[in-house]
C-alpha cells in the first residue's frame, strides 16, 4: 500500500472512495424545529456537509463505532462515493477509535474491489492531529492483511493507494507522525506474517533466515547460532527443549546501535522472545483439539523481532538488543522427560514436572544471556500460559514485573499505542509454589491455581534485580473471529507498545 499525506480540499479530490468520520452526538439539525439530534461530521468542508447532512438527519445512520453509510455519486464532490464511518460517542473520543475506524474503511473497500481511497483527518478538539494521523496510518495498514496465504484461489484484495487529507498545511511534526505510523504498522504486519506461517514452513532455521534478511535490510547487527553455540553457552534449559525434534534450534541475536552514541551509563534495553515454532507439549503431549494453533507459539519472538524492525527505522537514541530462543517441542525418544533435572545458563537447576511448560525454559536462558550481553532493562513476550486467558479473557494481555517505575513507563506507552495490558501479581508470596525437593526450582507446579503467576515467578528467578517486564500474550495473540477493522488470525499484539516503551528510554 502506498500511503500519502496531502493538504487539499476533500471536495476536489478525485477518488473512488472518500471517507469522512462522524460522531454520534450533536445538536438538532439547524432550521428544523424540534428535529432530533443528528450525528456530526468531523469536517468543516461545506461540500461534504451539503452532501451528507440530509442523510445524517434522516435517522438511518447512528454513527456508532465502526458503523458505515455509503453515499454514491455525492453532489458537489469529485469523489465517486462518500463513505461515512462512525466513531461513537463525541465526548469519549480518542485516537484509538480513529485507528479502528480507519481499519473499517480499508475492510469496507477491499471486497468491493476499490483499490484507492482517501480519508479526511477529523477536526475535533479531543482528536489532536499528530496522534490521529499516526493512528489512521496504523489502522489502515493493519486492516490490509488477511491470513489466506496458501489458498490456490486466493484473490489479492490489497489496497494500492491511501491518501490522508489534512485540513491544515502539513508540518514536519505531522509528516513524522504519519511516517511513524506506517513504520510501526508495517512491522506489526511483518510479525503477523511470521505468526501465520505453518510449522512445516517456519522452522527455527527459517525464522533465523527471515530475521537475518530483515536485519540486513534495516542495518541491524544479527547473529544466528544453532545447537553448538547453545551448548557452548551452557544453555541447558533451552537445549533440553530442543532434544525431541529433528529440526535444529536457532539462537538469534539482534543489536541496534543509535546513530549518536548514548552516554556510557545509559540504559540498554533487552528484548527476549519465546520462539517455539511448533509445540506439541513434548512427552506431556497436548490434546489434539486446537493443537494446530501451536504454530503461533513463536508469537513472542515475532513481536520482538518486529519491534527491532521498527526501532531500526525510528532510530531512537537508545541501545537495544534482542535474544530469541527458537526450537520445536516434540516427543520422540530423545525428548526431555518429566522428572529430568536440567541446569540453566545461570547455574540454577530445574526439575522438569511438565514438558509442556517449555516456554519458560527457553526464556530463562534467553533472559540470562541478554544480561550477559549488557542489557540493563529487560522485557520478554511469550504465549506462555492458558491460565492468563482464564484470568483475563481475550481482551487484556497479562503483565508481570519486578519494578514499578518500569511498569509505569510501559503503561504510558500502552495507552499511547492503544493496546490493553493488565498487571498481575508477581510477589515473593508465590515463590514457595515453585520450590523443588531435589533441585532449585520446578518448571511447573501442576496446580490449577495461579498458573500465570507461577510461570512469571519462574522467569523472575533469572532476572535478579534487573528491571523486568514479562508479557503473557497467549490469549490475545490469535483472533478467532474477524473484527470490522481487522482480519481473523494473528494480532501482532504488543509491538506498538514495546516500540513506544523503548523510545521512552532514549537520551
Amino acid at each position: 500500500m502506498t500511503t500519502t499525506l496531502l493538504h487539499q480540499s476533500p471536495a476536489d479530490v478525485a477518488t473512488p472512495l472518500l471517507v469522512v468520520f462522524v460522531t454520534d452526538t450533536a445538536s438538532p439539525a439547524p432550521g428544523i424545529k424540534d428535529s432530533p439530534a443528528a450525528p456530526t461530521l468531523l469536517t468543516t468542508n461545506a461540500a461534504i456537509q451539503t452532501a451528507a447532512t440530509p442523510w445524517l438527519t434522516s435517522g438511518d445512520f447512528k454513527a456508532t463505532l465502526g458503523e458505515t453509510f455509503l453515499l454514491p455519486a455525492p453532489t458537489g464532490l469529485k469523489a465517486q462515493r462518500l463513505l461515512l464511518i462512525g466513531l461513537g460517542k463525541a465526548d469519549k473520543l480518542t485516537p484509538h477509535e480513529l485507528r479502528k475506524a480507519a481499519g473499517v474503511a480499508i475492510r469496507f473497500a477491499r471486497p468491493r474491489t476499490l483499490r484507492t481511497l482517501a480519508l479526511t483527518l477529523p477536526e475535533h478538539p479531543l482528536l489532536p492531529p499528530g496522534p490521529c494521523i499516526r493512528a489512521i496510518a496504523e489502522g489502515a495498514i493493519l486492516a490490509d492483511f488477511d491470513i489466506d496465504f496458501y489458498r490456490a484461489d486466493r484473490k489479492d484484495l490489497s489496497i494500492e493507494s491511501l491518501t490522508v487529507l489534512t485540513p491544515t498545511p502539513i508540518t514536519d511534526a505531522l509528516q513524522t507522525a504519519f511516517n511513524e505510523g506506517v513504520i510501526v504498522a508495517e512491522s506489526q504486519n511483518f510479525a503477523r506474517t511470521l505468526i501465520n506461517e505453518p510449522g512445516n514452513i517456519l522452522t527455527p532455521t527459517e525464522l533465523g533466515k527471515r530475521t537475518a534478511a530483515m536485519a540486513a535490510e534495516f542495518n541491524l547487527a544479527c547473529e544466528v547460532h544453532s545447537i553448538e553455540k547453545i551448548l557452548e553457552l551452557k544453555m541447558g534449559a533451552f537445549a533440553s527443549v530442543t532434544q525431541g525434534s529433528p529440526q535444529p534450534p536457532a539462537l538469534i541475536v539482534l543489536r541496534y546501535e543509535p546513530p549518536t552514541p548514548p552516554p556510557a551509563n545509559a540504559p540498554v534495553i533487552g528484548l527476549v522472545g519465546k520462539g517455539i515454532t511448533f509445540d506439541t507439549g513434548g512427552i506431556s503431549i497436548k490434546p489434539a483439539a486446537d493443537m494446530d494453533k501451536m504454530k503461533y507459539d513463536m508469537a513472542g519472538a515475532a513481536s520482538m523481532i518486529a519491534s527491532m524492525r521498527a526501532i531500526a527505522q525510528l532510530k531512537p537514541n537508545v541501545r537495544v538488543l534482542c535474544v530469541i530462543c527458537s526450537c520445536e517441542n516434540m516427543p520422540d525418544g530423545h525428548a526431555f522427560k518429566p522428572g529430568d533435572v536440567v541446569t540453566a545458563m545461570s547455574g540454577k537447576t530445574i526439575e522438569i514436572m511438565n514438558t509442556d511448560a517449555e516456554g519458560r525454559l527457553v526464556l530463562a536462558d534467553g533472559l540470562h544471556y541478554a544480561q550477559t550481553l549488557g542489557a540493563t532493562h529487560l522485557i520478554n513476550a511469550a504465549t506462555l500460559t492458558g491460565a492468563i486467558g482464564t484470568a483475563l479473557g481475550q481482551i487484556n494481555a497479562g503483565l508481570f514485573s519486578n519494578n514499578d517505575e518500569t511498569t509505569g513507563k510501559f503503561f504510558s506507552a500502552a495507552w499511547n499505542a492503544g493496546e490493553k495490558f493488565w498487571q498481575m501479581p508477581c510477589t515473593d508470596d508465590y515463590r514457595d509454589q515453585i520450590k523443588s525437593q531435589i533441585a532449585d526450582i520446578l518448571n511447573s507446579t501442576g496446580s490449577r491455581y495461579g498458573g500465570a503467576t507461577t510461570a512469571a515467578m519462574f522467569l523472575k528467578e533469572f532476572v535478579g534485580d534487573t528491571p523486568w517486564i514479562h508479557l503473557d500474550i497467549a490469549a490475545v495473540t490469535w483472533l478467532d473471529d474477524a473484527k470490522p477493522w481487522q482480519s481473523k488470525g494473528p494480532s501482532g499484539v504488543a509491538i506498538r507498545t514495546i516500540t513506544e516503551w523503548i523510545r521512552s528510554y532514549a537520551s
